[in-house]
Parts: C-alpha cells; sequence; structure tokens
C-alpha cells in the first residue's frame, strides 16, 4: 500500500491521544526540527504508518524537509515494506538536492534493499561516489537479506581496495553473515583473520557472527574455539553454541553446554536455549532428559553418560560439581515452570522432541495443548505420526490443518509423502504429489522425488519409480537413487540395481552401503563373480561399512552396544540372558533370518553372529535393566535388519514388555509379537 499517498490531504499526523500528546509536546507547526523530532520518534517506537503521516502533514504545511527528515521517513517505509512511498521519498530526497547525502542514501539503499528490489539498491550505490562505512554496511547487508552472500563477498573484496574507508564491527558481522550463506572454509578464514589484523576479535556481535559462520561451513571445532575466546559471552553466544552441537548430532556436547551455562549462571537462559536443547535430547534420544526439561524436575548431580562411535567420547555432564551444595539444591530449567509452553518455537521443539524420542501420543497432548500453532507445528505434528507409522493420523492432521486456514509449505509436503511412504499409502502419496504443484503451486523439490521413488519402489513399482526419476526437473541425488537401489534389493531386479548403483558411484564413490547392497543383489543371482568382484574393490580402495550401534536409556545413563560387543561391564550377563531368550523364541517359533550374513559363513555361525547385533544387546540390556512393565527405547544408526526386527517382536510377547525402536528411517512400535510397521518397512 502507498501510505504516503493515502495521508496526503492531513493535516495533523495522527489520532492517537497519546501520539496527540507528543505533537503537542514537540511541534512547532512550523518548524521543521519539530516535526523532525516527530518523526524520528515515532520511527523509533515503530509506529511507521503514523511517522509516514507526519511526513505527509509536513509536505502538506509546505515545509522544506531537510537531511534529518529523510532517513527515519525512509526508515518508516522500509518498516512497512512500502515500495511506492518509499520511492516517492526517494524522489523527494533528490527534489530537495539530498541525492549526495551519505545518510539519506544509506537509508534509500537499506530501504529498497528489504523491499526486495535489489537492482534499484545497487544501482542507487553506484552512483554515489564517496562512499562511507555505512553506506558500503547498507549495501553488504541488502545482499545478505536477499540471500545472495556471493555478492556481498565480492563487493567487500572491492571495499578491501579502498583506503579511505577503515571497517568497522557493524560491518564485519554483514560480511561474516555472507560467509555463513557461502559455506566456504577459505572466505570465512580469510575474514577472521582480517578481523583479528583489525582488532575486532574479542568483539560480541562479531564473535557471535563468526561462530554461526565456522558453524555453517562445517567446522564445530574453531566455532568452540572462537566461543572459548570471547570474553563475555551473552545468551546469543550460548544459544549459538549448543544448537551448533544440536544440529550436528554432538547431542551430549551440546547437553554439556547447557550444563555449564545452567550452572555458572553467566547469562539466563530463554526460549532459544530450549528450543536448541529439546533438539539435542531429540537426536540422543534422551526421552527422560527431554521429559525433564519440559515438566519434570531434576537434579542437577544426576550424570548422563553417553559413549561415541568405537566408545572414543566419555562425556560427564556435570564435571566436578556434583559435591557442590550449591549444585545439589538447583532444579533442572522447565518449559513449564518458564510459562514458555505457549511460546510456538518451544511448544513446536517439544513435539519434535517426544516424535522423536518414540511419544507421538505425548507429542500430541503438546500440540492439542498449544494456544498457537504455525505451519512448523503441524509440519512436526504430520512428520512424528508419519515416522512412526501411523499415516492417516498424519492425513487427518493435514487436513484439520487446512481447515484451520493454515497453508501447508514445502516440508509440510515432504512430511506428507514420507508419511505415505511408510505406511504403503501409494494411491494416497501419488495424489498429493500431484496436488502440492496442481492446488498448491509448490514444484516437487528433490525431497519430494526421493519420498516418491521410495513409495514406488517399496509398492514393487520400480519401472514407474525409475521412469519419474528421468523426468525429475531438479538433478536427482544420492537418496533418490538410494531409494531406487533399496527397492531393487527386495524385489531382486538386477539391471535397475546396476543402473542406480552406478549413479550412486558417480554421487557418493566412498560410501560402500551402496557396494554392499549391489553385492547382495548379486548373491541373490547367484552371480558370485560379480560377488568377488564387488569385494575386491572395497578391499582395494579401503571402504569399510561404519560399525552399527544403539543406544538404549537407563538408570539416568544412556549406553551404547555395537555389535557383538563385549566392552560393557554387564556383557556376561546379557550374552546369558541371550541364550535363554533364544531358545524361548525358538520354541515360540522364531527362525534365525541369515540372508543378511556373508554367503561364505555356515549356517550355524551365521545364527551366532545375528545373536549379538547390536540392538538384541541394546533390547536386552533394556529388559534386565529397567522396571518391569515399562517401555524400552532404543535408537539405532543404520537400519534394523530383518532378522532383529523378527526378534524383537518374538521378545516383546515373551517378556510382555513394549519396546520401541528409532533406526535410520522410521520407528518401529513393538507390542505383544506386533510391529507398528506390519511389517512394511
Amino acid at each position: 500500500m502507498n501510505f504516503l499517498a493515502t495521508t496526503k490531504n492531513l493535516h495533523f499526523p495522527t489520532n492517537n491521544a497519546n501520539l496527540k500528546t507528543l505533537f503537542n509536546k514537540y511541534v512547532d507547526k512550523t518548524c521543521v526540527y519539530s516535526w523532525n523530532r516527530v518523526i524520528a520518534e515515532l520511527a523509533r517506537s515503530r509506529n511507521s504508518l503514523e511517522a509516514l503521516r507526519a511526513f505527509a502533514s509536513l509536505r502538506k504545511l509546505s515545509l522544506i524537509p531537510n537531511r534529518s527528515t529523510f532517513p527515519c521517513t525512509v526508515k518508516s517505509c522500509s518498516a512497512l515494506l512500502d515500495i511506492l512511498s518509499g520511492k516517492q521519498t526517494h524522489q523527494q530526497a533528490l527534489v530537495f538536492g539530498y541525492e549526495s547525502d551519505l545518510f539519506v542514501s544509506s537509508a534509500l539503499i537499506d530501504m529498497y534493499s528489504k523491499c526486495g528490489v535489489l537492482g534499484d539498491a545497487r544501482k542507487l550505490f553506484d552512483e554515489i561516489t564517496q562512499r562511507n562505512i555505512v553506506t558500503w554496511t547498507s549495501m553488504f547487508t541488502g545482499y545478505v537479506q536477499n540471500d545472495n552472500g556471493y555478492e556481498a563477498l565480492v563487493l567487500f573484496k572491492e571495499f578491501l581496495r579502498e583506503d579511505s574507508v577503515s571497517v568497522d564491527s557493524i560491518a564485519l558481522v554483514s560480511v561474516l553473515s555472507a560467509c555463513s550463506r557461502v559455506s566456504g572454509k577459505g572466505i570465512t578464514r580469510g575474514v577472521h583473520g582480517l578481523l583479528i589484523k583489525s582488532g575486532f576479535e574479542g568483539e560480541l556481535g562479531v564473535g557471535n557472527t563468526l561462530i554461526d559462520a565456522y558453524a555453517k561451513c562445517g567446522n564445530v571445532s574453531i566455532a568452540r574455539k572462537v566461543f572459548d575466546g570471547i570474553g563475555e559471552r551473552d545468551v546469543v553466544s550460548w544459544n549459538s553454541m549448543i544448537a551448533i552441537y544440536a544440529q550436528n548430532g554432538l547431542s551430549m556436547e551440546a547437553l554439556e553446554a547447557f550444563y555449564a551455562m545452567v550452572i555458572e549462571r553467566e547469562v539466563e537462559y530463554n526460549e532459544v536455549t530450549l528450543s536448541a536443547v529439546l533438539l539435542a535430547c531429540s537426536h540422543a534420544g534422551a526421552l527422560q532428559l527431554g521429559k525433564c526439561i519440559h515438566d519434570q524436575k531434576v537434579p542437577l548431580n544426576t550424570h548422563f553418560k553417553y559413549l561415541g562411535n568405537m566408545r572414543e567420547i566419555i562425556i560427564i555432564c556435570v564435571k566436578g560439581l556434583t559435591s557442590s551444595n550449591s549444585a545439589k539444591n538447583l532444579s533442572f530449567p522447565q518449559v513449564i515452570k518458564t510459562d514458555l509452553e505457549d511460546n510456538v518455537f518451544v511448544g513446536t521443539s517439544v513435539i519434535d522432541m517426544y516424535c522423536k524420542c518414540g511419544r507421538v501420543e505425548m507429542a500430541r497432548k503438546v500440540f492439542n495443548c498449544m494456544k498457537e500453532k504455525n505451519v512448523k507445528s503441524w509440519t512436526a505434528m504430520i512428520s512424528g505420526y508419519g515416522m512412526h507409522g501411523h499415516a492417516k493420523e498424519a492425513l487427518e492432521v493435514l487436513h484439520l490443518m487446512q481447515r484451520e486456514g493454515v497453508k501447508p509449505n514445502y516440508i509440510t509436503f515432504v512430511s506428507v509423502l514420507a508419511a505415505c511412504s511408510h505406511a504403503g499409502l501409494l494411491e494416497e502419496g501419488r495424489h498429493w504429489f500431484h496436488t502440492m504443484s496442481q492446488e498448491f503451486h509448490i514444484e516437487p523439490g528433490v525431497e519430494h522425488y526421493g519420498c516418491m521413488v521410495d513409495l514406488l519402489g517399496r509398492a514393487g513399482c520400480l519401472d514407474e519409480a525409475y521412469n519419474l526419476i528421468k523426468k525429475m526437473k531438479v538433478r536427482p541425488d544420492s537418496v533418490v537413487w538410494g531409494a531406487l537401489l533399496g527397492a531393487c534389493r527386495v524385489y531382486k531386479n538386477v539391471d535397475l540395481g546396476e543402473i542406480s548403483a552406478k549413479k550412486l558411484f558417480e554421487l557418493d564413490p566412498n560410501n560402500c552401503g551402496y557396494y554392499v547392497l549391489l553385492s547382495n543383489i548379486y548373491a541373490d543371482a547367484g552371480r558370485w563373480k560379480d560377488v568377488e568382484r564387488m569385494r575386491i574393490f572395497m578391499k582395494s580402495h579401503g571402504l569399510v561399512k561404519p560399525p552399527g550401534f544403539s543406544l538404549v536409556e537407563a538408570k539416568g545413563r544412556v549406553h551404547v552396544f555395537l555389535v557383538g560387543d563385549k566392552d560393557h561391564p554387564q556383557h556376561k550377563e546379557i550374552y546369558r540372558y541371550m541364550e535363554k531368550l533364544s531358545i524361548k523364541m525358538q520354541a515360540a517359533g522364531y527362525v534365525p533370518d541369515t540372508t543378511s550374513v556373508l554367503h561364505d559363513v555356515d549356517q550355524e555361525e551365521k545364527e551366532t553372529v545375528l545373536l549379538v547385533h547390536s540392538e538384541k544387546l541394546a533390547v536386552v540390556f533394556g529388559i534386565m535393566n529397567t522396571v518391569p512393565g515399562s517401555t524400552i527405547q532404543v535408537l539405532k544408526n543404520l537400519r534394523v535388519c530383518g532378522d532383529c526386527h523378527t526378534a524383537i517382536k518374538f521378545i516383546s510377547k515373551i517378556v510382555n514388555r513394549e519396546i520401541v525402536v528409532r533406526d535410520s528411517k522410521r520407528f518401529h512400535q513393538f507390542i505383544d509379537g506386533l510391529c507398528s510397521c506390519g511389517d512394511y518397512w
């Protein structure tokens, strides 16, 4: 809307009583300086429309604006994203001879950038002959705001050749934000060196943005060094570090930083902090800790022990503080206690945490209680149902979302299609794949195609899946081709398997999982020479399959098991219990599925190998170390194997326990000998 056009006939800037008081206090109607004070005050207090009305009234009185009139007026146009009023104000500035004023020009560059008219912003910038740091920074920021970090860095390189202008901390923040979007390690290091040379290394705003820049280019360790080097950190510093750890799957490091933040009480946590910590709980499958953050008390001297891959990481989250009386008396930060449950971002994080920790029914309770929901909240609930195999419930939430007038977005449809794939809802998946583009005008991306190829492949429609890939408007990635390769393994399609594998070898040549899958397809077809060829290739190229491991939470600790694990203190008791269970399972009809074990191993050895898979060991440990009748929660880093899936169904019935396994693809809820996936996974 053109606000200046709608207010041009006003002699008085507002009908608001409080603003009238302000007007009467400051304004001599014949004095432009008085009007400038009112416009500035209104702009600062975000009464942007009133500020434009004041400017319109000033012009109606035939007063001549000066260089102080325009920056705040332009700022108000920016706040309202009113490009028409902004252009009119620009024209007025030209009429009164302020086209070369740097403060007016900088404000106009900022206004054009925020309104998305970046070409006009750059044209104005290029017309300025003598630029100051504010002008340069306005243009840097304009590129960053419009997701064009590369051009911001190109411009910064040009700036560095200017001897007459020195860089300041605000400019560096903009440039580092550009580095975050370009994700270039060398570029970020170069800017880092410049800010050290310029003496801004310890500046808080610069440091916080530098942390984010290093994190975006995948260098978490240097981000931590920058964090440690900041003298007085604020809540943004802590939140950034916790979020970086959580987003990179370093859940225990995130929790350790959170503990340090809470116990040291360096700063007060906020809703962003809790959202980041809940994300860490989601990745770690730490249900009890997540519940504590949501609505329960837990003393801070509780230890949470995490053993990482190959047992190289051991972190005790509270180091040396458990003997402190002050630490013992502290209670854990809670979402409910701090009245943040109604915060839409925190509420969505709680939903995501419960879903990823296997408690979708608790997630739905939180969802139902939320007073405000945004598209992310609805999508989190749809995704949660989908990953648990409850596709019908996911689609019900989608329909409810539409009835509430919330428009699904790109990610929503990824969750919808994934839900259809997990449950084998072929027709529903086809329907929503076409509906998203035809009705909602959302072009399918590689994630949507990946879900559809997976859905078609699982249903045995391999030719349709392959034809869909060939028609893709975006380049298929390893997820798309991997879905087709996995389906080829299930349906023993050698020809399409070889086509998929060839593409995958080009996209991700160091992922040995694809070579193993193709080798298994050859083995199923009896092509033993090709099996041997795959093995020789993998060995000669040093390709080793990453070890599978499983996590289980018990007695306040997260325990990790590898296949054939003998490092755990209770490993002897676990194996004895497993042998007893095996006898009962076979009596109940369990027959080991040895198809996933190496073909050159005899049958008895194959069955022995299957018994010591990490998920079986984690389940048995959970049975031995939790209260009878309670749910056992296991997290697996790889896809659960067919034999373990069958075995856990038998175990759930024999011990009368609910067992929830979250693997790399989805959740499996085992109850009374059945799985929620319906054996379709």
